[in-house]
């Protein structure tokens, strides 16, 4: 998929208006006034410089807006994702947890999701590539890398008491 066609043009003593085209060739357009305030106008699909609708946001509603097209920031334990389908995700291991004192090995865990234990995080040291023998310890923040499924499914195999 291409990406989408992005260009910025100041707007002396207003601010900076962002033009995006779409994959769908749809113009949106975003112009960030220098109180903080933001203009969002979506033009017509027949004529990409016709302004069907303009929307002017608030400061506090943009970053409302904002939080709703970008909702991975609320997962604290999302580290990144690429195009390639891949998550690297943190999992803590709790002291209850089944796998506390026992070794990585057991778990099975990249057999059984596909998904790889590329690190762990124990009080102000950072341990990278975990062997089998590696002993599992309650407080453990473990970081997983695989899909999506995968880092869930092994999240719910560490998880368990």
């Amino acid at each position: 998929m291409p990406a989408p066609r992005m260009s910025t043009t100041p707007l002396p003593g207003i601010g900076v208006q962002y033009d995006l085209t779409t994959r769908e060739h749809r113009h949106l357009s975003v112009i960030a006034h220098r109180d903080g305030t933001r203009t969002v106008n979506v033009y017509r699909a027949d004529d990409p410089d016709a302004c069907a609708q303009s929307l002017h946001l608030t400061e506090p509603e943009t970053a409302s807006l904002i939080d709703a097209l970008a909702p991975s920031h609320h997962s604290p334990n999302l580290l990144s994702t690429t195009d390639l389908g891949l998550v690297a995700e943190r999992v803590e291991l709790s002291a209850t947890s089944y796998w506390n004192g026992r070794v990585l090995g057991d778990t099975k865990m990249r057999t059984e999701t596909g998904a790889s234990l590329v690190a762990v995080l124990r009080r102000a040291q950072a341990i990278p590539s975990p062997a089998p023998d590696f002993r599992l310890a309650g407080g453990d923040i473990l970081i997983v890398i695989g899909t999506r499924e995968g880092v869930e499914a092994a999240a719910a195999i560490l998880g368990r008491e």
